[in-house]
């Protein structure tokens, strides 16, 4: 029986730890000069950590200081000289350490993200995005092979065929398969009918937001007399009413943005979203709230890509303390923006997605959210700046919270100046919104310089 390992090594003595990967086994073969060592179980280990096999053999030869073969057809990833399996195990959890777990959580459901030769670590399990890696040599690697733009992943045959058996062995989810949406696993490649490799991903993902949807997306008979909250505008003006005046004030819906697609009129499932996030917070903290619970929440609403409910999220789950808090709750508001299972739905479809610019390039949201998410944080600020003055301070707003959306990715440059060069009263009085704007100039500023050196390097 194939020995499991716990991914992170410092979750070894937990028995109910779910990320698990097999022992590394090496085979040396030849003498003298032609000595080798062959990884025998290579791909299935990749395919635990959700790297490439050729992340991993060249980590191996730059730690090692050996020749690696890259990409073999045959599944033998070969390392010069003789090299026992402890001593490369141990430089494994090395590289899981550096490039595969979560810096803030420890997980290792992460992607590397490459942005502008930048390399991060994204983190689907709670949401943050690393600091950038170090330029090492395995990271110019990596960037210098990332897959070309409007192509897939490309894998070998060997480490489709290692997906295969470590969703037979239970390896990838802790002993329990998601399900086989993304193909007959007794196909000859083990692709689904468009061809995708298993690198995309597809029905199985262990995204949990995707997985969310696919729950509530169950047919479920309802009766007459099974719903549970009265929706109407009566009974949601009533709830608000009995929340206590902090919470209450917090959320702002008149005077919302119409909506021309007829998202707009009463904004009962607006107010519902904001009201169930209002009455979390109060029974238990507002850092208590689960992201995948306001999603589920919004997804049972039908609002979990509307622009508006980015509009209530910023109103509802920040505090004095949204410096700290953008960063946690950054992954909740992606998915509002552009959710993963969206995207895949293009990609098997070909119907892009309303929200969605250039579905090859899902950043490219649509205006309306990133609107909607500064006049949140508009509306959140005129609020919470009456008791709190420091978070109206250009050193809060410019340096802080603009900043921390930006690094996140929640607003994108072009917008941001474009914003800041006209105050509204669309979401606050007119005096606090120049207020707001005056103290986001420094930042723009910074925008302005960035783009400028930019352009001198490029000259």
């Amino acid at each position: 029986m194939v020995e499991l390992l716990a991914i992170n090594p410092k979750k070894g003595d937990d028995k109910f730890y779910r990320y698990k990967m097999p022992r590394l086994q090496v085979k040396v073969e030849g003498k003298g000069n032609g000595i080798k060592t062959v990884v025998v179980n290579l791909s299935t280990i990749a395919q635990s950590l959700a790297r490439p096999g050729g992340h991993v053999i060249k980590w191996f030869g730059l730690d090692l200081g050996a020749q690696t073969n890259m990409d073999p057809p045959d599944d033998r990833w070969i390392i010069n000289g003789a090299h026992d399996g402890e001593t490369l195990q141990k430089s494994l959890f090395i590289f899981i350490e550096k490039y595969v777990l979560c810096d803030d959580c420890g997980n290792p459901e992460t992607d590397l993200v490459i942005k502008d030769d930048v390399v991060r670590k994204d983190c689907k399990a709670c949401g943050a995005r690393s600091k950038p890696l170090v330029h090492t040599n395995l990271i110019n690697f990596i960037i210098k092979n990332q897959p070309k733009k409007g192509k897939k992943n490309k894998t070998t045959k060997a480490e489709r065929q290692a997906a295969r058996a470590a969703k037979q062995k239970g390896l990838q989810n802790g002993g329990k398969e998601n399900g086989n949406a993304s193909g007959d696993d007794n196909s000859e490649n083990g692709s689904n009918e468009n061809g995708n490799n298993s690198d995309d991903i597809d029905a199985g993902s262990d995204d949990e937001y995707t997985r969310a949807a696919q729950v509530i997306d169950v047919p479920k008979e309802v009766k007459d007399d099974d719903w549970a909250v009265d929706m109407s505008e009566e009974a949601v003006k009533a709830r608000q009413n009995n929340l206590p005046t902090e919470f209450r004030d917090k959320l702002v819906l008149e005077g919302a943005d119409e909506d021309e697609e007829g998202e707009g009129g009463g904004n009962t499932v607006y107010d519902a979203l904001g009201n169930w996030i209002l009455e979390q917070s109060e029974a238990k903290g507002v850092d208590k709230v689960e992201d995948l619970e306001i999603y589920k929440k919004a997804k049972e609403l039908g609002i979990e890509t509307k622009h508006k409910t980015v509009l209530i999220l910023v109103q509802t789950l920040f505090n004095e303390n949204i410096v700290a808090q953008i960063p946690k709750r950054a992954g909740l508001i992606k998915q509002v923006r552009f959710p993963r299972s969206s995207i895949d739905r293009y990609r098997f479809t070909k119907k892009a997605p309303q929200f969605i610019k250039d579905p090859e390039n899902p950043s490219q949201v649509s205006e309306r959210h990133e609107k909607a998410l500064l006049g949140g944080l508009e509306r959140f600020l005129a609020k919470e700046g009456k008791q709190h003055p420091k978070l109206m301070t250009a050193d809060v707003i410019s340096n802080k919270i603009l900043y921390q959306l930006y690094d996140n990715e929640l607003i994108s440059e072009e917008f941001v100046k474009k914003w800041g060069s006209k105050a509204s009263k669309k979401y606050t009085d007119l005096s606090t919104s120049r207020e707001i704007r005056r103290a986001a100039e420094p930042f723009i500023k910074w925008l302005d310089e960035a783009d400028e050196e930019s352009e001198e390097e490029s000259d």
